[in-house]
């Protein structure tokens, strides 16, 4: 039997539909609110983002500034140098022998003539011995050689005697008195000797290493000198100058002669090897007058008084050379940058941005400023500090610091 399917419609009245139709409408009111109003607020977060962005771009940062203006510039050259005394004596056996006392300790001061060393060696006594002797017997010589002359010349004035006698006799009286000579010579070479076996000190100083202690066998050739002294009571300091430098020091120095130009030298330092400043103040005395061709330089030697003997002879130090400069543009070490072996600056324009400009500074620089040779002139002003911070183009807060800043004795 065939089956039925029966759908049934559910009857909607008209207010239902009507309700129905009212809340469809309200859903799509309240998405469409939502909407403009998500758009609006996201709107007005990136316009706040944006203008919190452009506010933060827009701000100028502070730097400070520095005006040039001309400056006395004093700057300095420094050269290694190694320490003399005005004296260096090597004391050296004259003779051969045995050390057979010391009077003297390493470090003492000695005066000139002090006995330093004894030498034993008992063959220049008996030198002494047999050249007195020598001397008693040449002289007993000479005086019978006199006696026989004299006796001969009356002779001869009464022609008892020929004149060849008497010639004979003053001859052999020659002889003797040459060979007298002779003993005389040879007995003051043997005191001589013997006093060699004293050692003394020729010249007042300070007393080195003795190598050798009592006992020790020193002769004339011996390789080490038994002690050195050195007169240190003033030192030279001896170094060396370039070509180039020693070119500007004839051109800049004033003086028609070499001796003036050397008298017009500033007074120079010496810096001890500590880092401090030796408080005598010394002058370049002479410049050699050969350029070394190996090295392209010139020795040169600067004198310092050392009343304290606080310098000693060997030691070394640096010499210090100052340079002044009139009317000098410096500038600070950190205003400046470097590119591939090219030193810049940032200078301040008109409109408050900064340009980069190419400089050359002296060769000579002081602790922590440099003098600027060309690319700057005075009256412009550049930014000394934080420059590593900048580009060009930048504007910039300038904040004015005062020459002081910049100083030349550093």
């Amino acid at each position: 039997m065939p089956i039925k399917l029966t759908q049934t419609v559910p009857s909607i009245n008209p207010l239902q539909n009507n309700m129905l139709f009212s809340v469809n409408n309200d859903n799509k009111i309240r998405n469409i609110l939502l909407s403009v109003i998500s758009g609006s607020i996201l709107l007005s977060a990136c316009s706040g983002e944006q203008k919190s962005q452009q506010g933060a771009s827009n701000q100028v940062s502070a730097y400070p500034v520095l005006k040039l203006v001309p400056q006395t510039a004093q700057l300095h050259t420094d050269f290694p140098a190694t320490i003399k005394g005005t004296e260096d004596i090597e004391i050296r056996p004259k003779i051969d022998g045995y050390i057979e006392k010391i009077y003297i300790d390493e470090g003492a001061t000695v005066q000139r003539s002090q006995l330093l060393f004894t030498i034993s060696n008992p063959q220049y006594a008996q030198d002494v011995h047999n050249a007195e002797a020598a001397v008693l017997s040449a002289e007993a010589q000479v005086n019978t050689a006199q006696l026989q002359y004299d006796k001969t010349k009356p002779l001869v004035q009464r022609e008892i005697v020929s004149p060849l006698q008497l010639e004979t006799a003053e001859n052999t009286l020659k002889t003797q008195k040459a060979l007298l000579a002779q003993a005389k010579a040879t007995l003051a070479t043997a005191r001589t000797n013997q006093g060699y076996t004293r050692v003394v000190s020729p010249v007042s100083g300070v007393v080195g290493t003795i190598p050798y202690k009592i006992g020790s066998y020193v002769n004339s050739s011996t390789s080490q000198p038994l002690t050195m002294v050195a007169n240190i009571s003033k030192v030279y300091a001896y170094f060396s100058i370039n070509e180039k430098w020693e070119l500007s020091f004839f051109r800049n120095t004033p003086g028609e002669t070499f001796e003036q130009k050397l008298k017009n030298m500033p007074v120079v330092s010496l810096i001890l090897s500590d880092g401090t400043t030796y408080p005598q103040s010394g002058r370049i005395e002479t410049v050699s007058g050969l350029i070394n061709t190996e090295t392209g330089s010139a020795n040169v030697r600067a004198g310092f008084e050392n009343p304290t003997r606080m310098l000693r002879s060997g030691s070394s130090a640096t010499i210090r050379i100052p340079t002044v400069l009139e009317n000098a543009i410096m500038i600070p070490q950190k205003a400046t940058y470097e590119i591939q072996g090219k030193r810049f600056v940032y200078v301040l324009q008109p409109d408050q941005t900064v340009k980069s400009v190419e400089i050359h500074v002296n060769s000579l620089t002081t602790a922590d400023a440099y003098v600027v040779e060309e690319g700057l002139k005075v009256g412009d002003t550049i930014v000394s500090d934080g420059v590593a911070t900048l580009t060009d183009g930048t504007k910039i807060q300038p904040q004015l610091s005062s020459q002081s800043a910049v100083s030349s004795n550093k």
